[in-house]
């Protein structure tokens, strides 16, 4: 009889390293991963965007219909399952229903006796206790990891990211960076702010999720043999090798001024001062943001 997989939700934090995860888990001989990183499933579930999550994937689709049209060799193969994997995702999501089954079936085909199969969406660690603690009792064995990254760091390059993606130009991502940013120091809510906050997230997992099956990392502790290893074995899978020194999406080069990076270790002195309390051996990094903003 054949082991039934764990289920892997990385759940975020966003820009703490869950792509350099799924790049990883991906490449891996034990993991089965289908090639769409964010399934957005459940967050559309509790929200009721099927209607945009459609629109997302057949876009997708649509460009990549348009790849293979001047694709060939090597790469023809990798795209043409990519191409399956978001048709197959349509077909699930355009049932505009929940369907567990079908959902960890997608996940599970293909995987043969790989052990673990996942979905990273950081999404997840915005929805509320009740959709986790369901989540976390939909197979026999599901298991949570959650990263997190500076503060001050995870929150200036998910600025730079929003710019660059609401840019007409290159040109314009400067300006349009350094603009959000100032909003948020001036109290303005936004997704960059939601998304690092770490309070919310590890009060609701920690709700929902049997502590056995939670992981929590940081981004810096993630990227080093002694994390790769922590993890790897969390997940009972054999740790193997990893390329710590490549970065994904980390946007194009920008620093904050002083006086913001000031405001902002200031914004975030909860989040740090709450993640000291869980886990007092932070990275160095941290400690220096947080002892600037005690100045």
């Amino acid at each position: 009889m054949t082991r039934e997989p764990t289920i892997l939700l990385g759940v975020g934090a966003t820009k703490a390293g869950t792509t350099w995860l799924f790049n990883h888990l991906s490449g891996h001989a034990d993991c089965h991963l289908r090639t769409i990183k964010e399934l957005h499933y459940f967050d559309t579930l509790e929200n009721g965007g099927f209607r945009h999550q459609l629109k997302v994937q057949r876009t997708f689709a649509a460009k990549l219909a348009q790849r293979a049209l001047t694709v060939t060799g090597p790469q023809a193969l990798p795209l043409a399952q990519k191409r399956r994997d978001v048709a197959e995702w349509i077909a699930i999501l355009a049932a505009k229903v929940e369907n567990l089954p079908a959902y960890l079936g997608y996940l599970k085909d293909g995987c043969g006796a790989r052990p673990v199969v996942a979905d990273i969406t950081p999404a997840y660690a915005l929805l509320p206790v009740d959709r986790l603690r369901r989540m976390a009792g939909m197979a026999g064995d599901v298991r949570f990891v959650y990263l997190m990254r500076d503060p001050v760091a995870r929150l200036w390059s998910h600025v730079r990211m929003m710019a660059e993606r609401a840019s007409k130009s290159a040109d314009a991502v400067p300006d349009a960076a350094f603009a959000v940013l100032e909003r948020i120091l001036d109290g303005e809510t936004s997704g960059a702010t939601e998304r690092g906050d770490y309070i919310g997230a590890l009060t609701r997992l920690r709700a929902a999720v049997d502590p056995r099956k939670l992981l929590v990392m940081f981004q810096e502790d993630m990227l080093s043999a002694p994390g790769l290893g922590r993890l790897s074995a969390f997940l009972g899978i054999r740790t193997g090798e990893a390329d710590f020194g490549k970065r994904v999406h980390e946007g194009r080069a920008l620093a904050m001024t002083d006086a913001q990076t000031r405001r902002a270790q200031v914004l975030l002195k909860p989040q740090y001062d709450f993640v000291a309390q869980q886990f007092p051996a932070l990275p160095e990094a941290w400690r220096r943001n947080m002892d600037e903003g005690l100045q």
